[in-house]
């Protein structure tokens, strides 16, 4: 670009662009000689560069700032990492979608309070993680759509007194578009800021999962069973199967959230433009790109290799306790208030759990007592599976539902892909 606007001969731009890739060479092979009398990166590079081709090495600088440089170089590490993120959360999700289809037809308790509330389909409670991830990966989205924006040419921070084609060399990078204020190009960590705000918000999706999971494999759910390349044994407990990776993704909340919160404070007392407390960006940045990158993987293969105790979840569902809502709607569709049919359900149930029965032991007569439409044979309402398929609306838990959103699903997931 410098040749281009004759800034630099065509010759100047041949013999630097030429010692700029054996210098590039050296770094990869691990040949290049760093030294410490010279500050940075940038002027060990220069000082090179001088050293191979001569004077005209200096004119390397020519238009440019170590703080438009590193700002750039940040703009491309972002794109390139969180790209490699996207593929990894969609491949999560297609796990997810995966799980949901195989269990297409299997029943759980759903919980509120961590209590027993209503049936729903193992698949839809997997779909729930789905819609997660798929915000997201719509979060994701938006930061890569700030961080194409190049910032290459602000200079310092006043831009430079040359006449620099920003857009040629935005174009040749890839770039989507350039800063229009060279205040802001140098002095902008947003898209970072937001990178760690849905690094934050993914983990703790992630959390919550994992906090399902290990709920699930104690011997009191028994609903699953994570596989052996997942977990660890007690050093003093034979018997022990700990859910080691679930419980560090878990624990990686905190870290990540450190993350952001550190970056947070560094940029909220800083004076336009740049101020060296900017550095302080990569460390944290660095490290949440590896925790997640680590994570989704593991997280997918953890999923996709668990097992499935489909007996425990029978039996934790065989609880006609869950269909009590339908017993209330029961009540409302046979012009009962809903708080009235609410309260008079509640007293059936006090009186089944004081007997030690369940609902289906009651007859018809004793069902009579709280109310007369109760007398009626209601069968149907005291049987989960067909409570969970009456749930038949957009979004609900019914099969029927369930298919028609795990379509919507995959036609999402084909479109991101």
């Amino acid at each position: 670009m410098l040749a281009g606007q004759d800034v630099l001969t065509e010759e100047e731009a041949r013999l630097i662009t030429q010692g700029l890739q054996e210098i590039k060479a050296e770094i990869i092979d691990g040949t290049f000689k760093y030294d410490l009398a010279y500050e940075d990166i940038h002027m060990n590079i220069e000082k090179n560069l001088i050293d191979k081709i001569g004077s005209v090495g200096g004119k390397l600088h020519t238009g440019r700032s170590r703080n438009d440089q590193v700002a750039l170089d940040m703009h491309l590490y972002m794109l390139d990492e969180g790209r490699v993120i996207m593929k990894e959360l969609e491949k999560l999700q297609g796990t997810l979608l995966n799980l949901a289809e195989r269990y297409d037809d299997l029943l759980i308790p759903g919980y509120t309070h961590m209590q027993r509330a209503q049936p729903v389909l193992f698949a839809h409670h997997l779909l729930a993680y789905f819609w997660m991830l798929q915000r997201d990966c719509d979060r994701l989205k938006g930061v890569l759509i700030r961080a194409d924006l190049m910032p290459l040419g602000a200079g310092a921070l006043a831009g430079s007194g040359f006449p620099l084609n920003r857009e040629q060399v935005a174009g040749a990078l890839g770039f989507q578009g350039i800063y229009e204020n060279s205040m802001d190009a140098v002095s902008d960590r947003d898209y970072i800021l937001e990178f760690l705000s849905f690094a934050s918000i993914l983990v703790m999706h992630l959390s919550r999962f994992s906090e399902e999971l290990i709920n699930w494999s104690t011997a009191e759910f028994n609903f699953i069973e994570l596989d052996d390349a997942y977990t660890t044994g007690s050093s003093m407990m034979p018997q022990k199967k700990n859910p080691d990776v679930a419980e560090l993704v878990r624990a990686k909340s905190g870290r990540i959230y450190g993350n952001l919160m550190a970056m947070l404070t560094v940029m909220k007392g800083l004076p336009l433009a740049y101020n060296k407390d900017m550095q302080e960006d990569k460390e944290g940045l660095f490290d949440t790109l590896d925790t997640i990158r680590k994570i989704l993987p593991l997280f997918a293969e953890m999923l996709d290799t668990m097992t499935v105790n489909r007996d425990s979840m029978k039996a934790a569902v065989d609880d006609d306790y869950l269909c009590a809502t339908d017993l209330a709607d029961y009540l409302v569709r046979n012009n009962v208030s809903f708080r009235e049919a609410h309260h008079l359900i509640g007293q059936m149930i006090s009186f089944c759990r004081e007997k030690a029965i369940r609902l289906r032991e009651l007859d018809s007569e004793a069902r009579g007592k709280f109310h007369p439409s109760l007398a009626e044979k209601i069968d149907n309402l005291l049987d989960p599976a067909l409570v969970a398929g009456a749930r038949m609306c957009r979004g609900g838990t019914a099969p029927t539902a369930v298919k028609k959103q795990l379509e919507f699903a995959r036609g999402i997931l084909k479109k991101q892909i």
